[in-house]
Order: structure tokens, then sequence, then C-alpha cells
């Protein structure tokens, strides 16, 4: 018997990312067999264990796709919303796989999404383990001083902590605000807008051009594409040494 954890099982299906499964066992959502199971070292055989989300039984994906997506703001970065919000699933005309997205972009924020039914690919892009670098362009109020961009570069102290040094670059200074490009590779909520209101200086205007190897060539806002053979190779042997450089703990 090929025994797996519960989780790895649901991410390769294409289900969720890795720790999006994991929050579905922890919610009581998953069932084995029949059984409710909340703890996450709980070991399957997907080929012989029926195992349920939401009631319904998983199935495995034959093929594992990869999409780039430019989010326009004002669209939900999540399969899902409570509110009744437009999420980036609703602007995925036409694709039949179930596919989810990898990461968050903010409400207000426009740009590159990623979103895939490949668990393993969205776990290494996702985690910031494995250190992927997100790319900005950032328009903020004002004029940073060097004493600023500085502070940016060394990391922020937010509410939830130190965040990790960016790379971050003044491309234009306008009338009233500044252009930056912004490099980092954690996703906490909201992260740059949080970290320039520290340095004094709110954003304006926020957009995503690039994850890992990844960008939004060819795209307008509300535009996909699905990675063509070239590109997926390109991803997968980028991923593959983000997995060898940052092995995941025993």
């Amino acid at each position: 018997m090929a025994m797996e954890r519960v989780q790895k099982v649901l991410a390769r299906c294409g289900v969720a990312s890795r720790r999006a499964s994991e929050q579905l066992i922890e919610a009581g959502r998953v069932k084995v067999n029949g059984q409710v199971v909340t703890t996450l070292g709980v070991k399957v055989d997907p080929a012989v264990d029926r195992i349920e989300v939401d009631g319904r039984p998983i199935r495995p994906l034959p093929t594992k796709v990869y999409y780039v997506l430019y989010k326009p703001t004002g669209v939900i970065s999540s399969c899902r919303d409570p509110e009744g919000r437009v999420t980036v699933l609703d602007l995925l005309h036409g694709v039949k796989e179930r596919v989810y997205p990898v990461g968050r972009l903010d409400y207000d924020s426009e740009g590159l999404v990623f979103l895939t039914n490949d668990g393993e690919t969205a776990q290494i892009l996702g985690h910031p383990r494995y250190q992927v670098r997100k790319s900005y362009l950032v328009e903020v109020q004002g004029f940073p001083s060097e004493k600023d961009i500085a502070r940016l570069r060394r990391g922020i102290k937010l509410s939830d902590g130190w965040t990790a040094p960016a790379h971050v670059e003044v491309v234009q200074r306008l009338q009233d605000t500044t252009i930056l490009t912004l490099d980092i590779h954690e996703g906490r909520n909201r992260q740059i807008r949080r970290m320039c209101d520290a340095i004094g200086h709110p954003v304006v205007f926020l957009k995503r051009f690039r994850i890992g190897p990844l960008d939004l060539e060819g795209l307008e806002p509300g535009q996909f594409r699905r990675l063509r053979p070239q590109e997926i190779k390109e991803l997968l042997a980028f991923t593959a040494r983000a997995k060898e450089a940052f092995p995941r703990r025993k």
C-alpha cells in the first residue's frame, strides 16, 4: 500500500495547497472512510481509502495545469468569499480543471496571481521557507528618504514581528508620490502596505508583476493564460532548485 498523509493527498489531487489542506483537516471538513479526520499525521492509501471533503469524494487529477492571471483591483484572491464578492476563480472563464490560487494579493491591489492544481509546486511557491521572490511596483505618498528606504531593506517591525529584508529601488519621483520596486519572499496579510505605512509613506498603488520565474507577459487586467510548455519546464526546474536549497525539516 502506498500510504501518504491526508493533507499531501489533498494537495496532490488539487483540492487546496498543503497548508490550506491542513486547515481543512483541522476544521473537521475531511473524512476518511466515513470518519472525520482532524489529525494531520493520519496516513491513507488514495487507491483504497475513500477520502471526502465537505461530503464530496476527491479524485486524482489526470493532468497538472498552470495558469497566470492578471488580477484587477476589487477581486478576491481566494476560491470563495462569504460576502459574495468576485473571486479570481470567477475570472477563469472556460477553465474546466479545479485549480486554486497560490498565496494572496490584496483586494485593492492588482497583478499576478498563479493558479494550479499541482500541490507541491503551490507549496514551494507559496511558503516563505523557500524564499521565492515576489516583485511589486509600488507607488507611495510623498518622498521616502534614504533612511526610510534603508529601513525597508533591513526589515520593518510590524505587529506580527519583523519582516525579512526587502530589495527596494526608487524608480521615479513624481509630483506628490514616489514609485518603487519592492521584492519580498514573505506573504503576510497586506505586508507591503503595512511596511510602507510604518515608514510614513502609505501606498496609493500596488501591482505584483513577478513571482519567481512567472510574469504578466501579454496580459491585461482580468485576463489569464495557461503556461506554455517551456514555461512549465522552467517553473518546475525553479521549484526543484528551491526544494533542494531549502529542504523540509524532519
